[in-house]
């Protein structure tokens, strides 16, 4: 592609193959928003990533960086992609493109005026504090980052828990939400009638100050809320497939829920399991219609059992985001609604790039209520 118009501009996207459908939106979203035509021009670095036989990787730039304003957007989630070894095909860990990422800013580390990670599912988001003993590997990760590289921001969204962020002091880093743009979708696609009638549930504590962002974005006068949360009891002394498994699940919040439509708000879906208890206890709790409202939709293991609850008229549907990987087959399932974040995304880097206040994207409380009273006006 031509380069000659943007040659001035210090904007660059260091898009990984991991990343690469999002990253292309949000490069199409950026050249819109500098009147560039999309055809002949790309904010996007060529690049080469290659895995050689002995499993090592190289991250080659092929065009200079010098004094320019990086983002490099990698989703540590996609396991599609694959690699030989020694003659063996291997599917790609987090704990590669964790590898190829500091390599690729390696590449980049001595030329570019400032380097900025967006990393939307954060590399060992869970291990976000210690049970036993064990690396707090996630915190290790931001720190070697903010210690060892020159990196000015990292930007993630929804991270399982914020509080990770202390662990670095140098870079910037900067945790985005996702539900305005979830939140657009659901009131497009619901009824007034579904909307009018709505119960907020945390499937455990630790997503409960999820629940009442969404809980807080529907405050308006036209719709009843209700809020609930179930509180999950788990076996500490045993590991089963990677978790200690779950002893008992009880709901608490308001027992009449008869007639209710239910969004149940997460960070993500892993193999489904305690939202199978959530979603069966609402069901004989009379709701009428039950939503999984997640960021990252995972799938480890258990699609099919969501498939089944949606024939069986249990389970209604799925919103989450296309921040992570998500095969095409998983996309076409009636009952998965995908939100597209690249037009978020560009916004982001556009306000970075161009230090321009990003408060309102973190913050924006507005913008719901205004969606609402379109809705409701409207119909």
């Amino acid at each position: 592609m031509e380069r000659s118009q943007i040659a001035e501009e210090k904007l660059r996207l260091m898009v990984f193959k991991s990343a690469l459908e999002l990253g292309t939106k949000v490069d199409e979203h950026l050249l819109e928003m500098y009147g560039l035509d999309k055809e002949k021009y790309t904010f996007m670095l060529p690049i080469s990533q290659n895995f050689f036989d002995d499993g090592h990787l190289k991250v080659q730039i092929n065009e200079t960086v010098r004094g320019k304003d990086v983002f490099a957007l990698t989703d540590i989630g996609n396991y599609s992609l694959e690699y030989k070894m020694r003659g063996m095909i291997n599917h790609t860990s987090p704990n590669d493109l964790m590898m190829e990422l500091k390599d690729g800013i390696g590449a980049c580390n001595c030329h570019a005026k400032n380097i900025n990670i967006i990393m939307p599912l954060l590399y060992a988001g869970r291990q976000h504090r210690r049970n036993s003993r064990e690396n707090l590997m996630c915190g290790l990760n931001l720190h070697e980052l903010d210690q060892t590289a020159r990196v000015k921001s990292f930007i993630t969204f929804d991270a399982h828990d914020q509080g990770v962020e202390h662990a670095i002091h140098n870079m910037e880093f900067d945790n985005f939400l996702v539900s305005n743009t979830i939140i657009e979708r659901i009131v497009n696609d619901f009824s007034k009638e579904d909307l009018e009638n709505l119960v907020f549930i945390a499937p455990d504590n630790g997503a409960a100050a999820r629940r009442n962002i969404y809980l807080n974005s529907f405050n308006y006068s036209e719709i009843h809320r209700e809020a609930g949360s179930f509180v999950k009891q788990r076996d500490y002394n045993r590991i089963v497939n990677g978790k200690n498994p779950i002893i008992s699940h009880d709901y608490c919040g308001n027992d009449n829920l008869e007639g209710t439509t239910a969004l149940v708000t997460d960070d993500m879906i892993s193999s489904g399991s305690s939202m199978f208890d959530v979603i069966e206890e609402l069901h004989k709790r009379g709701v009428k219609k039950i939503y999984i409202v997640v960021t990252y939709a995972l799938f480890t293991r258990g699609i099919e059992k969501f498939e089944d609850y949606y024939k069986k008229g249990i389970l209604d549907g799925v919103y989450t985001t296309n921040l992570s990987y998500i095969p095409e087959e998983y996309k076409k399932r009636e009952w998965m609604h995908v939100c597209d974040c690249s037009p978020l995304l560009a916004q982001i880097i556009y306000n970075i790039h161009n230090d321009l206040s990003i408060s309102e994207i973190l913050r924006d409380k507005s913008y719901p209520v205004k969606l609402l009273e379109n809705k409701f006006k409207n119909n």
